[in-house]
């Protein structure tokens, strides 16, 4: 799958936005409060988090797995970016049926609780929580998306929301596995 680039050289500002308009990268030009930058913000938001726990955690198995989950989220935000369908980038069965096995493996390590769970038991499983928060909100944004008539896929909310789930299993995992240190 190929990751959104910027290209040769990257400029940290441009100008372009100071008017409070933003570039999709269909070349749309749409207000920052726009609803699909919004959306897009989310998910960078959510990835931003998930590199606070990456940095915090000494689970390397935690690190390798939020590492492609950012990844995902690169190409989910650039999927959300388009306003049209032909975006080329795109999030696909596959990567929702990794969040499916990840789930699975991890759940396997560990006993879910039957009761609601007060975030904090570990540094790591709090900023894990946190995420989960974030893309619980970008699937609350896909969905006012869609219902503004916007263009989104259906593996998008689906994406968002499984991931949601594992990151709800990864944040117990990083409980049980740091709280023991």
């Amino acid at each position: 799958m190929e990751r959104p680039s910027q290209g040769k050289e990257i400029f940290v500002f441009s100008k372009k936005g100071d008017s409070g308009e933003t570039s999709l990268l269909s070349g749309e030009r749409v207000p920052k409060h726009h609803i699909r930058p919004e959306t897009y913000g989310t998910i960078d938001e959510a990835s931003s988090a998930l590199g606070i726990a990456r940095a915090l955690t000494g689970l390397s198995e935690l690190k390798s797995t939020i590492t492609e989950i950012q990844q995902d989220l690169v190409v989910l935000g650039a999927e959300l970016a388009c306003s049209d369908r032909n975006s080329r980038y795109r999030i696909t069965e596959e990567h929702i049926s990794r969040l499916e096995r990840w789930i699975e493996k991890f759940q396997e390590q560990v006993t879910l609780p039957r009761r609601f769970v007060l975030p904090g038991d570990s540094l790591t499983g709090a900023v894990l929580d946190l995420a989960r928060t974030i893309v619980r909100r970008a699937e609350r944004r896909c969905s006012e998306l869609r219902e503004r008539g916007e263009f989104i896929r259906k593996e998008v909310p689906a994406f968002l929301n499984r991931l949601a789930d594992l990151l709800f299993v990864m944040a117990r995992y990083a409980d049980a596995l740091e709280k023991a240190e």
